[in-house]
């Protein structure tokens, strides 16, 4: 009762403060899964509630060119777009261009996890409302390990194994476009989140530590790194190189992949009746190394921003309060298995019964490895580009693993110079 007291209190501010002056307002949101039908769904609602108007700016699904694009537009004092949907670890690199959200949030900070409102909170100012978390997990094919007898697998080498054998045998039997494995390989920030997985649960660091130090050219990184090589051709197709989200999804949702890789917004549309895999797959958390490893998703997640060169600032912090609401969150968690920054939600009984996987995947992304955005602040997407593409050229055979991260530590560190 108390929350819908407070959500109809909400919606009765917002109204007020639309019937003063109506806005034209303009939102920048990427096109992953069905993101663009769902927040236009939203922006009806809010224009109903406040008399505002808003127009939506489809972004590419990449969220390295929409980065780049945020970039361009913000550095030339772009007026055209008042509020945007950004990465969590955008915050320390665009902060100067976004409103101080930090006053006009006080009522609702409380409810996200701290961690989440610490991470877009930059030199003390709340740069972005979070929209809603991200980590992902290993999503397999439950229907094929039980007709098998394998056991959802603990270590990357039980994955490849298990991956192998069905592959082998799937294929033997009539189903020839079967893959074992598929992730996103392509060289772009989601090979950063992939191969960050796949060299923080082998022991070999998070690329650059909290205290600044490289710690990326290592042995145990190079082994990962070189695990994965060994699989493409194999157990992933050789197009992996040039995955990203959308592309493993297209595989794993006509049912060809044993396992996938990827966020949870593929839970949902796996179970859609258009799937070829619905009700026939799980979740559980990526691999390690060793059972002595830790299991390391990489935290992902995305926010609401205001731009500091909209002309409708008022408008347009009401418009990422909107988004960032109890309320959306929980629409968004039961459409499209996006998971909330708020932790009321993941006891709802609504939001349970809809996405029953969801309380079980809240572990996962509170234990998830942040990215090193925080401590490389502006340089990171520099950072994170060098990284991906000395991954991806390992996996190419363009170099050894060893030889890549060597080039790479010297890259970084001159980059880094006498501090971040």
């Amino acid at each position: 009762m108390t929350a819908m007291l407070n959500a109809l209190s909400f919606c009765a501010a917002i109204v007020a403060a639309g019937t003063a002056s109506a806005a034209e307002l303009s939102l920048a949101a990427n096109t992953t899964g069905k993101n663009v039908n769902f927040i236009r769904e939203q922006l009806a609602i809010f224009e109903k509630q406040t008399g505002h108007k808003v127009s939506l700016v489809t972004m590419p699904p990449s969220s390295s060119e929409q980065f780049s694009q945020y970039r361009l537009w913000l550095a030339a004092g772009n007026k055209d777009v008042d509020v945007y949907q950004t990465d969590v670890v955008w915050a320390p690199q665009l902060a100067d261009q976004f409103v101080d959200l930090s006053e006009a949030a006080k009522d609702v900070v409380g409810q996200h996890f701290p961690s989440i409102i610490a991470s877009q909170t930059v030199n003390g100012r709340l740069v972005a409302l979070p929209a809603f978390t991200d980590a992902p997990a290993l999503f397999y094919r439950k229907d094929l390990l039980e007709k098998y007898g394998k056991a959802p697998p603990k270590t990357w080498d039980e994955l490849a194994t298990t991956a192998k054998e069905i592959q082998e045998k799937e294929r033997a039997a009539g189903q020839a476009d079967l893959w074992g494995y598929v992730f996103q390989g392509n060289a772009y920030e989601g090979l950063t989140c992939n191969a960050l997985e796949w060299v923080k649960s082998s022991g070999g660091g998070q690329i650059v530590e909290p205290d600044g130090t490289i710690s990326i050219n290592n042995e145990k990184a190079a082994a990962a790194i070189d695990r994965i090589k060994g699989w493409v051709g194999t157990i992933s197709p050789q197009g992996v190189l040039a995955y990203q989200e959308e592309e493993s999804r297209g595989v794993w949702q006509t049912g060809n992949a044993v396992f996938m890789r990827n966020w949870p917004y593929a839970y949902a549309l796996g179970n859609g009746d258009d799937s070829a895999v619905k009700g026939k797959f799980a979740v559980t958390p990526l691999p390690t190394a060793t059972d002595g490893d830790q299991p390391s998703s990489t935290l992902g997640g995305w926010n609401v921003a205001v731009s500091k060169y909209s002309d409708d600032q008022e408008a347009a912090i009401a418009l990422a309060k909107f988004l960032s609401s109890a309320e959306v969150q929980k629409r968004r968690a039961i459409e499209l298995s996006n998971l909330p920054t708020i932790a009321a939600l993941y006891d709802d009984a609504e939001v349970a019964k809809a996405q029953p996987f969801m309380p079980a995947w809240k572990p996962i992304f509170e234990s998830a490895v942040p990215r090193p955005s925080a401590v490389t602040k502006v340089k990171y997407n520099e950072v994170s580009a060098k990284f991906w593409n000395a991954v991806h050229n390992s996996l190419s055979g363009n170099g050894t693993a060893a030889e890549n991260l060597e080039l790479l530590e010297v890259e970084l560190t001159e980059m880094k110079g006498d501090s971040w």
